[in-house]
């Protein structure tokens, strides 16, 4: 079921599969594999830039759709569907490099790697992003020859529909890609299923760890990339007004509900009061309200109970010594809106400093120099992005290259995914990788033949 989180309403009830139902599909999806692995790189490429077509020219009214579903600002919303176009163009131009046999010189007269799909794979994917997310796993995996099945946020299941419905309009075959419409609870009665060849992962680290339990008992590949508490380090050389503008945005997109989005800013003694001027000063600007406004730059939270949840987090870290110098209080009304809310003098064992904040909420660290900053930053269970603000570039390369714990790293600009690099974390953010040359493997036999 879809509620609008701006107003409490029913958007559309779903009738969900039974077991059965959702069995069927699977061997449905796994009929169409064993031709669509038989298909030409090249058609795949076509079919992919007829794919990310359909995409663009539909972009407003998915926008539309993820808008009344989760609360996502409308232009916000045409950003991430133009981001799933791309990367439907990035994998049907890049496809055939990427699955090129790789020779390799050995005691055989001809061996080399050659790149196989395995299957049919099973994504369970989260409500941030409902198209991006998926179209981040589905592009290099139709390009790869997999077929997937998706079980989406039950709050987002128009926005799964719809993405069922722009495969087959750009003329993909019957099945290669289908919506399972289940609860969570059905999703282990799936991976159990001797068709699923592999999982993978966007979402809570719980949920993670739940998935990849089940799939590992069972010897299937997963993918996981799992939350975040990112953090962004500002130097006493950094552009403090960049950085400043650069920090508000990452932490403000899709109502600071992202993995990736800054959480937690480490700033050196020396530059702390000014930034967290201007970083409070950037943070009013921002305007709340109806994501459809084109003016609006922060919507509602996906679900009330999300809201009260990260609520709960800042009245706990204030009653641990955190001060709250903007924001921090739940507007009247039956919706799920959060103003933008800063925390200062932010310490270990507040859950501003240990826990991710899925909402916009930033937490302001303070720390005595570089080295300080960078142990802070490492601190952390998550490790899933991060950025270094200063002045000069080697320096802040050096720590973003050897120094940091994250899956990517960012200088004097904001963490974002993007088709060409790949996309994944450490520690309690998951393994694996996600787009690139890398993501497109994650899901293949990599098989080696050798010829005497």
């Amino acid at each position: 079921m879809s509620i609008n989180p701006i107003n409490g309403n029913i958007v559309q009830k779903y009738k969900p599969h039974t077991t059965q139902e959702a069995q069927t599909i699977v061997e449905q999806v796994d009929n169409a594999w064993k031709k669509w692995r038989l298909t030409t790189r090249q058609e795949r490429s076509n079919l992919l830039l007829s794919m990310a077509s359909k995409l663009v020219d539909n972009k407003t009214h998915l926008a539309e759709l993820m808008a009344n579903e989760m609360g996502k600002p409308l232009k916000q919303g045409i950003a991430e569907i133009e981001k799933c176009a791309a990367v439907c163009e990035y994998y049907a131009e890049n496809v055939a490099a990427f699955l090129k046999d790789q020779t390799i010189e050995t005691d055989a007269s001809k061996s080399y790697v050659s790149f196989q799909p395995i299957g049919v794979v099973l994504a369970v994917m989260p409500w941030n992003f409902p198209f991006w997310q998926v179209f981040r796993f589905l592009a290099p995996g139709l390009a790869a020859g997999n077929c997937g099945v998706l079980k989406h946020a039950s709050n987002v299941m128009g926005c799964a529909m719809a993405i069922e419905d722009i495969v087959k309009q750009a003329g993909f075959p019957d099945d290669v890609f289908r919506t399972l419409l289940v609860d969570s609870k059905s999703v282990s009665s799936v991976i159990e299923n001797p068709l699923i060849k592999a999982v993978t992962l966007t979402g809570s680290t719980n949920a993670g760890k739940r998935v990849a339990e089940m799939a590992g008992s069972l010897l299937k590949k997963t993918v996981l990339e799992l939350g975040g508490s990112d953090a962004y380090i500002i130097l006493e050389d950094a552009n403090l007004e960049h950085a400043a503008t650069t920090c508000v945005n990452s932490r403000l997109i899709n109502a600071g509900q992202s993995c990736i989005a800054a959480k937690r800013f480490i700033v050196v003694k020396a530059v702390e009061q000014e930034f967290t001027r201007l970083f409070v000063e950037k943070m009013k600007e921002k305007v709340m309200g109806d994501p459809m406004d084109e003016g609006t730059d922060v919507g509602p939270m996906a679900r009330e109970d999300l809201r009260d949840e990260l609520h709960l987090q800042v009245e706990q870290s204030v009653a641990k010594g955190a001060k709250c110098v903007l924001g921090g209080y739940i507007p009247d009304g039956k919706n799920a809106f959060y103003p933008p809310t800063v925390l200062t003098n932010v310490k270990k064992g507040t859950p501003a400093y240990d826990e991710e904040l899925f909402g916009p909420v930033a937490a302001i660290i303070s720390a005595t120099d570089e080295a300080d900053a960078i142990s802070i930053a490492n601190d952390s269970v998550f490790g899933l992005g991060g950025a270094i603000f200063t002045s000069d570039i080697k320096r802040g390369e050096h720590i973003a290259a050897t120094q940091l714990e994250a899956g990517s790293c960012f200088v004097n600009g904001m963490v974002k995914s993007d088709p060409r690099l790949p996309f994944g974390g450490i520690k309690e953010s998951g393994y694996g990788r996600e787009l690139g040359m890398f993501g497109i493997h994650e899901f293949m036999n990599i098989k080696s033949v050798w010829i005497a």
